[in-house]
This record gives C-alpha cells, sequence and structure tokens, in this order.
C-alpha cells in the first residue's frame, strides 16, 4: 500500500455545510447593479427554467453545466445584456454568502497539513477560485492548501476523470499517492478509485447508498474529518 503524500479534499459535506443556492431571483437584482448590463422583468423565470432544463439534459449525458453557461442561456432567451459573463459570475458569487467551514473540520485539516501532507481543495462548484480563496482565508486554512481544483474554473466535473486527471497533475505525485476525501460516494469515493486513487467517504450516518458491494480495498470511511488521522495511522501500522 502506497504512502499518503497527498489528501484530496471536497469541500460541500467535508469541510462545510451546505450553502445558498443562486437562484434567478437574486441574480437580477445583482446583474442590475452591473455597469452596461441589461435584465429584462423576465430573466429570474428565464434563469429558473434554464437551469431546469440544462440539469435535465446533463443528467442524461452525465454531466454538469457551469453556471457561466446557465447565465449565458438565460441571457439568450430573456434578450438580457451581459456583457462580461465572467465578471457576472464573480459579482454573483460574490454577493451570495459561501458555506460555512465547519470549525472542527478546519482544525483536523490544519494538524493534517502541519504533520506533513499535501492538501488540493477538489470540488464541484460554481463559485470561481478568487471567491472559494477568500472562504479558506476567512477560516484560517488558506496556506493549507497547496492547490484548488475547481469544476467551475476546470469547465469539468467530478466524476468525469478529467477532473481527478487534474488533480493529480495539481498534486504533483502518482495517483496511487494521493488520498481522496469527499462525502459523495460516486465523485468522492468511487471515482477516484476508479482513477487509481485511495478515498475515505465521509459519512456520519449507516453506510450510504451507491458505494460497491464488500467496500473495496482502497475506499474506507470516516465520520468526520477529525477521524482522518487516526485512519491514516492505522492505515501505515497495517502498511508496516
Amino acid at each position: 500500500m502506497a504512502e499518503v503524500r497527498v489528501l484530496a479534499l471536497d469541500f460541500v459535506g467535508t469541510l462545510a455545510g451546505h450553502g445558498p443556492a443562486a437562484d434567478g431571483r437574486l441574480i437580477a437584482e445583482v446583474l442590475r447593479d452591473l455597469p452596461g448590463t441589461v435584465v429584462p422583468d423576465d430573466f429570474p423565470t428565464r434563469f429558473d427554467n434554464a437551469t431546469r432544463r440544462l440539469r435535465e439534459a446533463d443528467r442524461a449525458r452525465e454531466v454538469r453545466s457551469t453556471f457561466a453557461t446557465r447565465l449565458r442561456r438565460a441571457a439568450q432567451d430573456s434578450g438580457a445584456g451581459i456583457p462580461d459573463l465572467r465578471l457576472a459570475t464573480e459579482a454573483v458569487f460574490t454577493a451570495l454568502p459561501d458555506a460555512r467551514i465547519d470549525p472542527e473540520a478546519a482544525g483536523a485539516l490544519r494538524d493534517l497539513h502541519r504533520a506533513g501532507l499535501t492538501c488540493v481543495l477538489a470540488s464541484n462548484t460554481d463559485r470561481p477560485e478568487r471567491v472559494r480563496r477568500q472562504t479558506l482565508k476567512a477560516a484560517g486554512i488558506a496556506d493549507c492548501f497547496n492547490a484548488l481544483v475547481l469544476s467551475g474554473t476546470l469547465g469539468i466535473r467530478k466524476p468525469d476523470p478529467r477532473f481527478y486527471a487534474a488533480v493529480a497533475s495539481a498534486a504533483g505525485c502518482p495517483c496511487e499517492d494521493i488520498l481522496f476525501v469527499g462525502d459523495n460516494p460516486e465523485n468522492d469515493a468511487v471515482g477516484p478509485h476508479k482513477y487509481g486513487m485511495s478515498a475515505v467517504l465521509v459519512t456520519p450516518g449507516p453506510r450510504p447508498a451507491g458505494l460497491p458491494a464488500g467496500l473495496p480495498a482502497g475506499i474506507s470511511t470516516v465520520s468526520h474529518l477529525r477521524e482522518l488521522a487516526s485512519h491514516l495511522n492505522n492505515r501505515r501500522g497495517k502498511a508496516s
């Protein structure tokens, strides 16, 4: 069993709770304050409808459209004028509060980083990197991360194998040296495991649906991030 050198950590459900979602009404309010932007009255409905349609199509193709794609579609449907999608996205997610980071999870992460582990944030999110870095900084853990791999920046979401390739590239080490940690069975356990990483699923309750029958070697479970240090110590003991 390879020695873990890098932790690839999910965000929501692992380090933080769930934050509010950006709906059409809030987005319209933010966009109307941007110079040169024209937002028709029916934009909120158009955005929510575009989001619903794209997500239905995404499920069929096993992908997830980015926020900018949904924003562009709503603008086309409503006749809105949004000259800079990147600026609009930044403005929306600056106005919308991010998920709150669990202080106990943040403390556990700091201890793991001090113990010598490289950390990469690996998250499906619409939030721009600058906004997510501000959230990490406010929680005192921004310096724990060597890199952020975010689907909104990458344009690819877990469980697309290209997402895990980007994580491995950011980690700068072989996949077998990376431990993926998250709360979603498909995205954070099965997907990374198929790509050659080991994985720990954070699940406070009973074993969730979506895990293979008979937990395969390379996938383990903990109830909270605070248990990860003990898990790694036990892993090292078994390997010695």
